[in-house]
């Protein structure tokens, strides 16, 4: 399966959409009415669970058992005293958020296509005529080095790309923190999954999502619903703006951001290794009709080439696994050619019994 080099229709800005102040959003980006957002079900008293990560230090035990909570009954939740700075979250956001009001014409000198998804975009998936979400993006490579390419990264503002370098080196690092506590709470030796992972040879990369503000909020979405088809997935919202659902039976629930936290998600490939002891989950995003909203989701994820199957000591008899053999790359290909599409792309996977 080779991707195509472009996309199968002319790619349409979403800023430049909401910036033309029309009061009716066009025919391609209205949801069904079964994927509308509803603004009045989520439970206003519900979170995803908070772990403040000074605990590691302090009082392990509790936090190893917090965690493991956490990725078992909800496959998110966020961390504070995370060992980023309040001053870098603010700064990498606004920065970001600057990027995205400069001129159209300095943004598209790095108009992306589907071959590597690397830069400005306005779509997911190569489906023709498909559905689309109210949302601009821009998606870079940091791991491994090979694909990082400072020359894709934009020039402008002057500090982003040092911003950027400073704020995806933290993220490198709490992702090895993460991956160690996950193997310690799944049973297995402490370096398991970062071996699974590739070792120091990760992937990292970085969907910056912009989300304008849109005159029809409850007919459309800034994300479809989706399971995140790699690792772990670092996300750092928009403080002032909620937008971020997380599907929790059958109710969406709005996440309201701990101030300087950072949301962490369990990914299919964590689903796949764990033999679905821990569960990557639905996620979608709504949008505002007077407000934008900038987020920065890093993605943490196995080297690319690697196969990926679940850990021989989650199989058992009673356990038998529930996924074959697979690299990330052939994942990756499979999703990015469908767009997000719920959780059916890791049950497409799983073993016929």
């Amino acid at each position: 399966m080779v991707c195509p080099c472009d996309w199968p229709e002319p790619v349409v800005r979403v800023q430049s959409l909401s910036e033309s102040g029309k009061p009716v959003i066009p025919e391609r980006y209205i949801k069904p009415p079964t994927d509308r957002p509803s603004f009045d079900s989520s439970p206003s008293d519900i979170n995803i669970p908070i772990i403040d990560l000074a605990g590691l230090t302090n009082d392990r035990e509790a936090t190893l058992r917090e965690i493991s909570e956490a990725c078992r009954e909800w496959g998110f939740f966020q961390v504070i005293n995370h060992g980023l700075s309040g001053e870098l979250v603010d700064g990498v956001r606004e920065i970001w958020r600057e990027f995205f009001h400069e001129s159209m014409e300095v943004k598209q000198k790095y108009a992306n296509s589907p071959k590597t998804y690397e830069g400005y975009g306005s779509r997911l998936g190569l489906q023709k005529g498909a559905i689309l979400d109210w949302s601009d993006y821009y998606f870079l490579h940091y791991l491994p080095s090979n694909l990082k390419d400072h020359n894709k990264w934009p020039a402008t503002p002057s500090s982003l790309r040092e911003t950027v370098e400073e704020y995806s080196k933290e993220i490198v690092r709490l992702g090895s923190v993460l991956l160690e506590v996950f193997s310690i709470n799944l049973g297995l030796q402490k370096d398991y999954l970062q071996k699974s992972f590739g070792g120091e040879d990760v992937g990292a990369c970085l969907r910056v999502n912009f989300y304008p503000k849109c005159p029809q909020p409850d007919l459309t979405l800034g994300l479809s619903s989706h399971s995140d088809p790699g690792g772990i997935t670092f996300l750092l919202p928009d403080e002032n703006v909620s937008g971020l659902q997380v599907r929790r039976g059958e109710q969406w629930i709005t996440v309201k951001p701990a101030r300087h936290a950072i949301i962490v998600n369990i990914g299919d490939q964590i689903q796949v290794l764990s033999n679905a002891i821990y569960k990557s989950v639905e996620h979608r995003v709504i949008v505002n009709p007077d407000k934008e909203r900038v987020s920065l989701a890093y993605f943490f994820n196995p080297k690319s080439d690697l196969l990926i199957h679940p850990a021989p000591e989650l199989v058992t008899p009673e356990t038998p696994p529930l996924y074959p053999s697979m690299t990330f790359d052939e994942y990756r290909l499979f999703i990015r050619t469908r767009g997000p599409q719920g959780k059916s792309q890791v049950e497409a996977l799983k073993s016929p019994r």
